[in-house]
């Protein structure tokens, strides 16, 4: 792909002393970023760590997202990737990186705005980000698991997010496995704010996280941005 974006690797100190490798995807030509959205970032919060979830697994929607003129970053949270730290069973301390990260660029890149994307296990993390930092105006996560079995590690993260009034945006395949379809609409019975879902027929849990549809995620991404 003819590389219409920039990438920069970068440090971001954490709580603990934990060093988070983070990877900003600039628009080649910082002048056509998109209209009034210049100051709008796009963070990606990756899947379980324990399960092998790294920055890497982002690469594709965090390109796709800067070649349509947004700046996106991706970062490994403590323990993955080349971050420094240990990776936590339930997500709690990888909240603080996702909190760091975004201090990092209201203080570096000018970000005012921020949206928070989590996926998998990314996005409870993120979750409980999203009114820890006053920037972040509105959270998608891809394919939250809210199932049971999945309830048992992040079940605490649930309410942050649910009782959030910023703008949020549930996406998952209907064939999810984690959590089923009337699972995630039973649980957002209960969340405040503008909630909506999207739904991607027949698609599982694991495929929504590969490269092939990194293009329609992102597409998904842009509509929410214009909508907010």
């Amino acid at each position: 792909m003819s590389s219409n974006f920039t990438v920069e690797s970068c440090s971001v100190d954490s709580e603990e002393g934990v060093k988070l490798h983070t990877r900003v995807f600039k628009p080649r030509n910082e002048g056509e970023e998109v209209s009034d959205d210049g100051n709008l970032v796009i963070v990606l919060v990756h899947p379980f760590s324990l399960l092998g979830g790294c920055q890497a697994l982002l690469k594709g929607i965090a390109s796709e997202l800067a070649s349509k003129g947004f700046k996106a970053v991706t970062f490994d949270t403590r323990g993955a990737g080349k971050s420094t730290g240990r990776a936590t069973l339930t997500g709690f301390a990888e909240v603080k990186d996702v909190v760091a990260v975004c201090r990092w660029l209201c203080q570096n890149v000018g970000a005012h705005r921020i949206l928070l994307v989590g996926s998998s296990a990314g996005a409870p993390i993120a979750g409980s980000a999203v009114d820890q930092v006053e920037q972040v105006v509105g959270y998608v996560s891809l394919g939250y698991p809210f199932g049971l079995m999945a309830s048992i590690l992040f079940g605490r993260h649930h309410k942050a997010i649910l009782s959030s009034p910023k703008p949020k945006l549930f996406v998952m395949g209907t064939q999810d496995g984690f959590t089923s379809v009337s699972q995630l609409k039973k649980k957002l019975k209960s969340a405040v704010g503008r909630t909506e879902t999207h739904l991607i027929e027949g698609v599982s849990h694991f495929q929504m996280e590969g490269p092939e549809y990194d293009s329609q995620v992102t597409d998904i991404i842009c509509n929410f941005i214009s909508s907010l």
